[in-house]
């Protein structure tokens, strides 16, 4: 059993990777903005907490094996945002000396089979370019770290099936507009690659297998 905190935990994503940690038996630390709105989690334990602050994410990470996060803040700049919290996680897990992260990436930046970037792809939508740009980014701080922690950028290869449920498989794949995997299973993805690292400072998609 490990103990895993996971930022972002009230989210579909981080509710979905935190109710898989436990049913596979993890302690699961929930880190949220607001404890109170997030009564029903999957955790053993639910604390506030601030992912963009080095000091906060090393309090609430202290003794933990692993991390996940699974975070956004729609209100804020995303180019602030996402590369604000690439850098405090970086540091703040340092110092709690935790040693596995796996972050929840976006499609849009992974790169297709012809090697552009999804969102640069004809027809691509672009309303949201910036929320792209800022998770771009983000990765981008990662790579340029100079930390030991053993990092990844876990993403859909298309986008999530909201609908659709638990089949415990899935496989890596290049970025298309088409893919989809369920939240349940690219929660499997995300514990795999805690569980038995395989795939070391990389941006990877994933889809239904």
């Amino acid at each position: 059993m490990s103990r895993i905190v996971i930022f972002g935990a009230g989210g579909r994503a981080g509710r979905a990777v935190a109710a898989e940690a436990r049913q596979r038996g993890h302690q699961v630390t929930a880190v949220v903005r607001d404890p109170a709105r997030h009564v029903d989690l999957a955790a053993d334990e639910v604390l506030a907490g601030d992912v963009t602050d080095p000091a906060d994410v090393a309090r609430v990470a202290a003794g933990h094996d692993a991390a996940v996060n699974a975070s956004a803040d729609l209100a804020a700049d995303p180019a602030t945002f996402f590369p604000a919290a690439a850098h405090a996680l970086l540091d703040g897990l340092t110092r709690a000396r935790v040693s596995r992260l796996v972050t929840v990436g976006l499609a849009s930046v992974l790169d297709t089979a012809s090697g552009t970037p999804l969102m640069d792809t004809p027809g691509y939508p672009q309303e949201y370019r910036s929320f792209y740009l800022g998770h771009a980014a983000g990765t981008a701080a990662l790579h340029a770290a100079t930390t030991d922690l053993d990092w990844l950028v876990l993403s859909p290869a298309g986008d999530f099936d909201h609908a659709a449920g638990r089949t415990g498989l899935y496989r890596v794949a290049t970025a298309d507009a088409a893919s989809r995997i369920s939240y349940p299973d690219f929660a499997v993805a995300v514990l795999e690659e805690i569980e038995n690292p395989a795939r070391h400072r990389v941006h990877l998609g994933v889809e239904a297998g």
